[in-house]
C-alpha cells in the first residue's frame, strides 16, 4: 500500500456560541476555519482527520500541510506509522507542528483500521468498549450557575463534573463549596484552574478542594513550573493532574515523572502529536502506576480519536465532554453521545468508525488544496 495524495479541504464553521474556559479566553459569538485532512492510498482507502477547533482557526495550517508534509508522505506505506511519526516529529515543537503531526497520525491510524477491517481501539489492542464521561464546564457567571449545571448532569446519570472557574482564588473557593453542597458527597468533582495561580493561591485553593473531597486538582500552576508542582504535590493530598501543555511529544513527560511533580499525566492527540505519541505516553505512565487522563480534543473527529485511545488503555478513567455541546460538536453525521448511565461507547466500524458530514463541509467550503 502506498500514499498517492494528500488533500486538505478548508470549511467555515459559523455561529459558534460565546464560551470561555479560563480568565484569558473571553468568549464571543464567532466563526472559525476548520480543515479536513484526507490521505489517499493506491487501494482506494482514505484516512481522515479534522484540524482546528471552536476556539482557534487553522490559520495557514492547510498550506503548511501541503507544502511541508505532503512531499514527505506521498509514496510511503501508510502502515509505517511509527517510521512516519518519528520522521515528522523529529525536532518538532510547538502548537502548530504538533497539531498537524497529530492530524496526520490520526488519518494514518484511520487507514490502518480500515485496511484491517477493525476499529482503531482494537488495532491498538482493545481494553474495553465503554467508559464513563465527565461534564467539563465553561466559565459560568456565578457559583449557583455551576451548582445548577452540576446537578443537571448528576440527574442525567453522569458520575462526575469538572469546574473551570474564573481563576479568582476567593471566588473559585466559593464555587467549589457551593457545588459540593449542591451535589452531595456521592458525586465526583474535579477542579481545573487552567495554569492561573501562584504557589500560595494554589495551596489555598487546593486545600479547600482537598477538604471537599474533589477527585483531582488540574493545572493550578503555570505549565512550566515543575519546581512549583513538586512543592505543591508535597503540600497537598489531593491528586494533581498536569502536563496538558506544552505542545510536545512523549519525552517531555520524563522530568514530571522522575521528579514526582504530578499524580496524573494529561494529553491528547491534537496537542501531543497524535495517537502514536499518546499511546507511548499512556504505556509509560502505566509503568509508573499513573493515570493518563485524556482531555478534550478540540473538535468532533479528534474526540473520536480520543475515544479510541481511551478504549485501548487501562489507565484512563474518563472521557471529557467540554460544555456546552453546541460550541464543540460539528462536522459528524452522528457525534459522540453519553447514555443514561453516563457512559460513552466505542464505534464498531473500521478505522475511526464514524460518518463525516461531507455535505456540510462541501456547503461551507472555503478552499481545497
Amino acid at each position: 500500500m502506498k500514499i498517492l495524495d494528500v488533500k486538505v479541504t478548508v470549511w467555515e464553521w459559523n455561529g459558534i456560541p460565546p464560551v470561555s474556559y479560563s480568565a484569558s479566553i473571553q468568549g464571543v459569538e464567532r466563526s472559525t476555519h476548520m480543515a479536513l485532512l484526507k490521505i489517499i492510498t493506491d487501494t482506494g482507502i482514505e484516512g481522515h482527520a479534522f484540524i482546528g477547533s471552536a476556539l482557534y482557526s487553522i490559520g495557514k495550517d492547510a498550506q503548511v500541510i501541503i507544502d511541508r508534509y505532503k512531499p514527505s508522505l506521498v509514496g510511503r506505506n501508510p502502515l509505517d506509522r511509527e517510521r512516519i511519526w518519528q520522521s515528522l516529529s523529529k525536532n518538532a515543537l510547538g502548537w502548530s507542528p504538533m497539531r498537524l503531526i497529530g492530524g496526520i497520525d490520526i488519518a494514518l491510524w484511520d487507514i490502518a483500521g480500515k485496511a484491517a477491517g477493525v476499529p482503531i481501539h482494537q488495532l491498538m489492542g482493545g481494553y474495553r468498549t465503554s467508559v464513563p464521561a465527565y461534564a467539563s464546564s465553561a466559565v459560568l457567571p456565578s457559583p449557583e450557575a455551576y451548582a445548577e449545571e452540576a446537578l443537571k448532569y448528576k440527574e442525567l446519570g453522569w458520575t462526575a463534573y469538572k469546574i473551570h472557574p474564573p481563576s479568582i482564588p476567593t471566588t473559585d473557593i466559593r464555587i467549589c463549596q457551593v457545588v459540593r453542597d449542591a451535589v452531595g458527597d456521592d458525586f465526583r468533582l474535579m477542579l481545573d484552574a487552567t495554569w492561573s495561580y501562584n504557589y500560595a493561591d494554589a495551596v489555598s485553593v487546593g486545600r479547600v478542594a482537598e477538604d471537599l473531597g474533589f477527585y483531582w486538582y488540574e493545572d493550578p500552576l503555570p505549565y512550566d513550573d515543575i519546581n512549583g508542582y513538586m512543592k505543591l504535590k508535597q503540600a497537598l493530598k489531593i491528586p494533581i493532574a498536569a502536563t496538558e501543555l506544552p505542545a510536545t511529544g512523549p519525552t517531555a513527560y520524563a522530568p514530571w515523572i522522575l521528579n514526582q511533580a504530578t499524580d496524573y499525566l494529561r494529553g491528547d492527540p491534537a496537542i501531543k502529536g497524535g495517537l502514536t505519541s499518546c499511546l507511548k505516553t499512556a504505556h509509560t505512565a502505566e509503568t509508573f502506576h499513573m493515570n493518563y487522563e485524556v482531555h478534550h480534543g478540540g473538535n468532533s473527529l479528534t474526540n473520536v480519536a480520543n475515544m479510541h485511545l481511551i478504549m485501548a488503555i487501562r489507565n484512563c478513567e474518563y472521557f471529557e465532554v467540554l460544555l456546552p455541546d453546541s460550541a464543540q460538536k460539528h462536522g459528524l453525521v452522528v457525534d459522540i453521545e453519553v447514555d443514561k448511565y453516563g457512559m460513552i461507547h466505542a464505534p464498531t466500524g473500521s478505522g475511526l468508525g464514524v460518518e463525516i458530514d461531507f455535505d456540510l463541509i462541501e456547503h461551507n467550503k472555503v478552499m481545497e488544496l
